[in-house]
C-alpha cells in the first residue's frame, strides 16, 4: 500500500493513516488498480444514517421482493464472473482461475443459497409453551438492523460474501468494510449492488486502514462480523463486548491433514499439496501441518516432493499460485 495523504501519522510507520487517500497494488507487478479515500469517523456516521433509513426501506419491502432483488444481484455477478475474477486477481495476485473458482463462484452459490432459503428459515413458527400449556408461543425473526461486516484481503469477496448475502436476506442493511489491500473488490461490490437495487444504499462500502474499522465497531452498528486476526478479533469482541451488540468472529487456525495408513496416496498427497500453497499458502484453512502413518511416511514423502517440483509461482493463468499479497506475509508463510 502506498499512503498519499498528509496526515501526520503517516510518517510513523507504527500509526496507520486517518485521512487522505491509499492506493491499490497489484502485489505481482506493483501497478496501481486504483486510488482510495481513508474513510474517517465522520464518513462512518454519515453512512450509518443513510443505512437506517435504507434498512427500513428494505425490511418493508418483504421476503418474497428482497429474494427478487437478491437473485437480480446474483444475476449481475455471474454475468460479470470474468471481471470480477480479473480484479480479485489484479489486487490479490492469486491465478484467476483461482479467483473465479473459489471467490467468485463461492460468492454466487452464498448468495443464491440466501435469497432462496431466508424466508423459509427466518419464519415465524409456533413451539412448545413449556409449563404455561395453556398459552401459545411462537418464536419470530427480525433483522438486527444495520450489521458492520470487515472483511480480509486473502478472500476479499468470498469470506465477507459469507456475512454479506444472509445479512441483506434477513432483512438488513451492511456498511462494509473491506482490508486496505482490497478496496477494489468491496467497492466493486456495493457498485454491483447498487445496479441493480439503486433506490437506497442498503449495502455501502467504506475503505480504509484499521482506524476506520474502529470507527466502524464503535460508530452504533447493531452487529459486527468480522474475519482476520486471532488479535484484532479479541480487540473487536471487547468492543462489541462494552456496546452488548452480537459479534461474529472468524479468526486463523493451525489446520492438519491425517494420512492414515489405508490412504489413497494419490489424492492424500495431492490434497495436503493444494491446501498448503492453495492462495500462496495465505489462508486460514490452509494446510499447515502434516501427520503421516509411519508405514506410508516414505512414499507419501518421495510422492510430495515430485509432486512439488511440478508446481510453478506466478502472475500467469497457468501459474499454479500466485505472489505473497502483503509484504508482512514471508516471513509467515
Amino acid at each position: 500500500m502506498t499512503e498519499t495523504s498528509t496526515n501526520p501519522s503517516a510518517g510513523n510507520p507504527g500509526l496507520p493513516p486517518t485521512s487522505g487517500t491509499f492506493d491499490s497494488l497489484d502485489p505481482g507487478s506493483g501497478e496501481v488498480i486504483g486510488t482510495y479515500p481513508v474513510h474517517g469517523p465522520d464518513d462512518v456516521s454519515a453512512a450509518l444514517d443513510a443505512a437506517r433509513i435504507a434498512q427500513q426501506w428494505w425490511w418493508d419491502l418483504g421476503w418474497q421482493e428482497r429474494k427478487k432483488r437478491l437473485l437480480a444481484w446474483r444475476s449481475y455477478l455471474r454475468s460479470h464472473m470474468d471481471e470480477l475474477a480479473d480484479l480479485v486477481h489484479r489486487e490479490t495476485g492469486k491465478p484467476t482461475w483461482d479467483a473465479e473458482s473459489v471467490d467468485v463462484i463461492a460468492t454466487v452459490i452464498h448468495l443464491d443459497w440466501a435469497a432462496k432459503h431466508a424466508e423459509k428459515t427466518l419464519a415465524t413458527r409456533r413451539v412448545a409453551p413449556g409449563i404455561l400449556a395453556h398459552l401459545r408461543a411462537e418464536i419470530s425473526y427480525e433483522p438486527h438492523g444495520v450489521v458492520g461486516v470487515i472483511g480480509p484481503w486473502n478472500y476479499p469477496l468470498f469470506t465477507p460474501m459469507g456475512s454479506i448475502s444472509y445479512a441483506l436476506a434477513a432483512g438488513n442493511a451492511v456498511i462494509f468494510k473491506p482490508s486496505e489491500f482490497t478496496p477494489a473488490t468491496g467497492v466493486w461490490l456495493a457498485e454491483s449492488f447498487r445496479a441493480v437495487v439503486p433506490e437506497q444504499p442498503v449495502l455501502q462500502t467504506l475503505t480504509g486502514y484499521g482506524p476506520t474499522g474502529q470507527a466502524l465497531v464503535e460508530s452504533g452498528v447493531d452487529k459486527v462480523s468480522f474475519t482476520g486476526s486471532a488479535k484484532v478479533a479479541k480487540a473487536i469482541g471487547a468492543m462489541c463486548g462494552e456496546r452488548l451488540i452480537p459479534y461474529s468472529p472468524e479468526a486463523g487456525g493451525k489446520d492438519a491433514v491425517v494420512v492414515d495408513h489405508d490412504a489413497d496416496l494419490t489424492r492424500a498427497v495431492r490434497g495436503a499439496l493444494w491446501g498448503a500453497v492453495m492462495n500462496g499458502g495465505q489462508s486460514c484453512a490452509g494446510v499447515e501441518r502434516v501427520f503421516v502413518h509411519q508405514d506410508i511416511y516414505e512414499e507419501f514423502m518421495d510422492r510430495l516432493v515430485i509432486a512439488a517440483r511440478e508446481l510453478r509461482a506466478g502472475s500467469d493463468t497457468g501459474a499454479h499460485y500466485g505472489p505473497i499479497t502483503r509484504p508482512a506475509q514471508y516471513d509467515l508463510v
